[in-house]
């Protein structure tokens, strides 16, 4: 099993004047279910895409480990899942093409029979084959947990994780972030109390937003 870290150092990010955090310092190591929490604008998906390597920091860094050894940013989509409503699926493909489409761009083997189990697990096997231009954002975003999980992802980072699900989505994906906490690193980013009370260290992310530079 890969032991996973990550560590954030005095990361600080600014567009243009403006501010928005300043000096997050953060570690965590092996397993364990983490949360971004703030209001909107406070900085939440900026501080994600950080962590995910999409964007820099202004200042500082954010360092990711396995079994000790530092990760290059080129390598971390082997290791990562992500999950995001701003996440971009092609409408024209069935689900099923998605998922087969967005292994070859990675570069990974499509296990269908994991593929079966998360279709069913996030109750849209029935709809595998259809074009996700008729998916509702409910079903989209249970299509974006079944892509990020294909890999067994040893760091799952969710960026309001429960956006546009009913009470059956949410479920699932409670089901999935606790199961998956047991082994690898969840980070969550949210303003919800219930994805929040999953957690069990949160970052408040506008207490490192009102600072001077």
């Amino acid at each position: 099993m890969i032991q996973y870290s990550l560590k954030g150092e005095q990361v600080t990010k600014t567009f243009g004047r403006r501010l928005i955090f300043k000096d997050i310092n953060f570690n965590f190591e092996n397993h364990g279910i983490f949360g971004i929490a703030g209001h909107n604008g406070s900085g939440k998906s900026t501080l994600v895409k950080i962590i995910c390597g999409v964007l820099s920091p202004t200042k500082g860094k954010i360092i990711h480990f396995a079994n000790g050894k530092k990760i290059e940013i080129e390598e971390l989509h082997n290791y990562i899942g992500f999950v995001a409503p701003y996440l971009i699926l092609y409408d024209e493909f069935s689900g099923e093409e998605n998922l087969l489409h967005f292994c070859k761009i990675r570069g990974i083997n499509y296990d269908k029979e994991k593929a079966k189990d998360l279709f069913e697990k996030f109750a849209i096997y029935d709809r595998r084959n259809d074009a996700v231009k008729g998916y509702s954002s409910g079903m989209k975003q249970r299509l974006k947990y079944i892509f990020a999980l294909l890999h067994s992802p040893q760091l799952l980072i969710l960026d309001e994780p429960t956006s546009n699900l009913d009470n059956a989505g949410k479920d699932a994906v409670y089901s999935v972030i606790n199961e998956t906490g047991k082994n690898s690193i969840v980070i969550v980013a949210s303003n919800e109390d219930s994805d929040l009370s999953l957690c069990q260290n949160v970052i408040k992310v506008e207490e490192f937003g009102n600072v001077k530079m």
